[in-house]
């Protein structure tokens, strides 16, 4: 009992001192950084303002080194995220605002299913949007070096859209990760993406209106195909060299015209109808996770409109939860 005391008591006071060690750290990086933010054009007043109260997270820090796509297998995550209550729940949404989305719909060539699957997954058709201190956070990512570059560039547009008064930084409450709205955007896509699409002279992406619209039109920009299809399950053989397997959602790798894969495939029946020539990739996604996983299975075959979706979330297992969800909410609507 007195060394498990005396174990954990170190635990704390290990942790503690980290921490604290960090915090100091932190200080001496939110004055370096200040440097740059100026240097990048953000008024110092904007600044002193926005980043006075900013503060480390350790919380942030551990959400980002325990992410679900990082430990749990296809099966578990998609079954959460597509669930027969999320299903209605986007069904009962969309009937509230039939108008609107419609509208964009047509306006965006972006099917609704998928604009509801998105928000479904994103914060449960808005239902939970985050309450992480956005500033905070992202200046958090920042300060730590998994991630550095890629967080500071974002902490700095959100800072310079404040400095336009695109943005009220009042209202800076998200992700741990620094997403923002309805469908969590990121600084930077808040900057290129969103628009004002009721006119009122504010981007509210706590709004359906401007979040729908806004989605809509990233999505529009990216290159989604409408009524084009996103995946398929399959099931491989043995046979098929290992280099066309994709393990990681930073690039698909090794893509080939579906009629070459075809014979690797062998349920490839069910794809007949589909354009034999159109170039694909093989996603084996609980490869770089489990050990000891099998490397065929699960395995699909996706399409482009599968690698848009990889440019909203850079996750294969959050790719097939949106088309998964998209299919289901299009069988009820």
């Amino acid at each position: 009992m007195k060394i498990v005391k005396v174990s954990f008591l170190l635990f704390i006071f290990f942790n503690t001192y980290l921490f604290a060690d960090n915090n100091v750290e932190f200080e001496i990086w939110k004055n370096k950084f200040k440097t740059l933010a100026i240097k990048e054009g953000i008024s110092e007043n904007t600044f002193n303002i926005v980043m006075s109260d900013a503060k480390f997270l350790p919380d942030v820090i551990r959400y980002d080194r325990y992410q679900p796509e990082f430990y749990e297998d296809t099966k578990t995550y998609i079954g959460k995220r597509t669930s027969t209550k999320k299903v209605k729940k986007g069904h009962d949404f969309y009937k509230k605002n039939i108008d609107l989305i419609n509208r964009i719909e047509k306006k965006y060539n972006v099917e609704k299913d998928l604009l509801l699957s998105l928000m479904g997954i994103e914060t449960n058709f808005g239902t939970y949007v985050g309450k992480m201190d956005i500033i905070s956070s992202l200046s958090t990512l920042s300060f730590d070096k998994r991630r550095s570059d890629f967080f500071t560039n974002e902490l700095l547009i959100l800072l310079k859209l404040i400095d336009d008064k695109q943005v009220d930084y009042k209202t800076l409450y998200g992700s741990w990760a620094g997403a923002f709205g309805f469908f969590q955007f990121m600084p930077s896509t808040i900057k290129s993406y969103a628009i004002d699409y009721n006119k009122d002279d504010f981007i509210d992406l706590k709004s359906s209106t401007d979040a729908y619209a806004s989605a809509a039109n990233y999505l529009n920009n990216m290159g989604w195909k409408k009524d084009s299809h996103c995946f398929y399950k399959v099931k491989l053989r043995e046979n098929i060299n290992k280099k066309y397997l994709n393990v990681s959602a930073r690039k698909l790798k090794n893509k080939r015209r579906l009629k070459y894969f075809k014979k690797f495939i062998v349920d490839s029946e069910k794809l007949n109808f589909l354009n034999e020539n159109m170039k694909v990739s093989i996603i084996t996604p609980d490869k770089d996770i489990i050990p000891d996983a099998e490397t065929l299975n699960p395995a699909y075959v996706v399409f482009d409109n599968y690698e848009i979706i990889l440019k909203w979330n850079r996750s294969l297992r959050f790719a097939l939860a949106v088309c998964t969800l998209k299919d289901k909410i299009k069988n009820e609507l």
